[in-house]
Order: structure tokens, then C-alpha cells, then sequence
């Protein structure tokens, strides 16, 4: 990835094009079924700018409970698109149910009411330990979101690890939407990038408020090289997920309460989080805090020897405590 950055063909992005840019933009539209593609430097500033051409100030928007428009992007769908979130509950894990969408964006009543333009599907869910949300789900959310006079934007950070685990095309999990967010960082291993997909018109939209975000780049075919390389390793998301599983499993063998994983996150309850987090960081194990749970993420750069390192280290911490309890278990102690 460092060698094709080093080679990659440049020019200049924001005044006439870079060659290699418009190469992966190009591809990614294809991918995802999309007319046309743009590079942003980040997920949330990809939503963010899909937001801001989909929305008038005050308007309100739909998004599943936890979504990451709603919590992890520090507002900018308020503060920088004008939009009021409404966030809808899970009918199955990180997917709302059609009625709710209905309910939700009734428009009937006086002009002073609100307004709802927008439904925002997230896939695979991030918070709901990596949930995919399978193309018949998809097809029926849509179509009730049309039903309603919504446009449909796409948060698919993680849309590429859905589309390996249900062994469906990207494009399959894209049908009906206006727009769309990749990602090329996380597990395809990118060190910078996503790109939103839409209609023409969408992007050269896009390109205007990506400049106003200060998201315009030069010479970024540097950055768009590594995103190409990422690109050819979509199929090795498959491993993240079998490691994914076997943390999972030899969690729940030490005695964890464990989500069995359908991608690349492991999300595990324990009463109380905040000391089985330091925990296992005094053990070197990388975790974070997500809805209220431990939550550990498989990606390239985790081997299966690491995860069984993992799971020794916690096996051994569960040995040293009382009782032999794990620190995950909802069984142990707070102390």
C-alpha cells in the first residue's frame, strides 16, 4: 500500500482532477451500483455533506436508535446540516421496523409542523456489534421510507464486511438509496478515505460542499492509491470475521455474556464496564466502551495467534480472581 502511494499518478484535485482519484471514485461507484463517486477524507464528513445536500435547515431526519449520525459525529448533522434527529427503535438489531418509519414521517398537519425528509439506514450497525441488514430488510426499509416521500441515505462504513458475510455485491445492499458512504479505512486497512456515492448531480454537489468542509485536496491521488490496494482486499474481511468468531467463542467459554458476532465486532456485557475495561487494559488488550458494553473489533492487522494470545491472558486474569470468575462474566464481582 505504501509502495503504490509512493508511485501513484497525480494531479491536481480541487482545480482539473487527479488522475488516480478519479480512478478509485470511479470504481467505487461501480461497486456500489452508483452513477458517480466522491473522496472524502473521512466517514463523517462523507455523511455529513450527504446530509447537507439532503436537508433544509430544521428539517428532521430518521436514523436507528445509536446510529452513528446520531451520536458519534459530534452533531454536524445539527450543527452543519441543519437537521433534527429522530432516532427509531430496533425491531431486530440496529434495524427499525417499516411502521415506525411510517409512523415517523407522517407529514400531515400545519406548516408550522415539522418537516421529516430523510431516512438514514446504517450497515452494517456499528453500535449494535457490526449487524448487518440483509437485502430483503433493506428492500422493505426503503420502500417505506419512499412510501413516506423520504430520501434514503446509506451510512456503509462498514458496508463492504456486510456485503462478505452475506456473500452479496455491494450493489446489492445499495438498491433504492439516493446516496451512499463507504469507507476505505478501517478494516480494508486504507489509512485515510471514504467516498460518497450518488447521481451526478449529487457529486458535483458533493465536490462544492466537500470544498466547504475544507475536505478539498491536492495531489490526492497519494491518499486515493492506498484506497485502491484496499479495494482488492474486500474478500480477506472474511478472516476479521472467523477471528471475530473465535474471540467470541472463547469468551463465552471463560464465562463472558457474549453477542455471537455476524462480522467484526464482538460486543460483550458485564456489570461493570468501567473496571473491566482497565482490566484489560493492565492485560494489553485493546478494548472501548459501545452501548454500554466491552466491545472488540477483529481487522487486518489482528493474526488468530493474537486473538488466542487474548484469550489466554483473560483466561489466566479469570484464574488469579476469586472464584475463578472472569472479568467479563455478569457473575463476577466489581472488584
Amino acid at each position: 500500500m505504501r509502495a503504490a502511494m509512493a508511485d501513484a499518478d497525480v494531479g491536481d484535485d480541487v482545480l482539473d482532477g487527479d488522475p488516480t482519484m478519479r480512478e478509485l471514485e470511479e470504481r467505487c461507484a461501480q461497486l456500489l451500483g452508483m452513477e458517480a463517486a466522491l473522496w472524502t477524507p473521512s466517514g463523517c464528513m462523507g455523511n455529513t455533506i450527504a446530509l447537507m445536500a439532503h436537508l433544509q435547515r430544521g428539517d428532521s431526519f430518521l436514523a436507528p436508535h445509536l446510529a452513528h449520525v446520531l451520536g458519534s459525529e459530534l452533531g454536524t448533522a445539527a450543527w452543519l446540516a441543519g437537521g433534527m434527529p429522530q432516532a427509531l427503535p430496533w425491531a431486530t438489531p440496529g434495524v427499525p421496523a417499516a411502521s415506525d418509519i411510517t409512523a415517523a414521517s407522517a407529514s400531515s398537519g400545519p406548516y408550522y409542523a415539522l418537516r421529516t425528509r430523510l431516512f438514514c439506514l446504517e450497515n452494517t450497525h456499528n453500535a449494535a456489534g457490526g449487524a448487518v441488514v440483509a437485502p430483503d430488510e433493506h428492500a422493505v426499509l426503503v420502500a417505506a421510507a419512499r412510501e413516506a416521500g423520504l430520501r434514503v441515505h446509506l451510512d456503509g462504513a462498514r458496508l463492504w464486511n456486510a456485503s462478505v458475510a452475506m456473500e452479496v455485491p455491494p450493489a446489492a445492499l445499495t438498491v433504492g438509496v439516493d446516496t451512499a458512504q463507504v469507507c476505505l479505512s478501517k478494516g480494508l486497512g486504507a489509512p485515510v478515505g471514504s467516498v460518497v456515492a450518488g447521481s451526478v448531480e449529487f457529486v458535483a454537489e458533493a465536490r462544492r460542499l466537500r470544498k466547504m468542509l475544507g475536505g478539498g485536496v491536492r495531489q490526492g491521488g497519494v491518499l486515493a492509491a492506498a484506497g485502491l490496494v484496499a479495494l482488492d482486499r474486500v474478500d480477506q474481511l472474511a478472516e476479521d470475521h472467523q477471528n471475530a468468531r473465535l474471540l467470541a467463542d472463547g469468551l463465552r467459554e471463560i464465562g463472558w455474556q457474549v453477542d455471537t458476532p455476524q462480522t467484526n465486532i464482538v460486543l460483550a456485557t458485564t456489570l461493570d464496564l468501567p473496571t473491566t475495561l482497565s482490566r484489560l487494559t493492565a492485560l494489553g488488550v485493546h478494548a472501548s466502551a459501545m452501548a454500554g458494553r466491552v466491545r472488540m473489533v477483529t481487522h487486518r492487522d489482528v493474526t488468530k495467534a493474537q486473538i488466542k494470545q487474548v484469550l489466554r491472558r483473560i483466561g489466566k486474569d479469570a484464574a488469579r480472581s476469586s472464584g475463578g470468575r472472569s472479568l467479563g462474566s455478569p457473575r463476577a464481582s466489581a472488584s
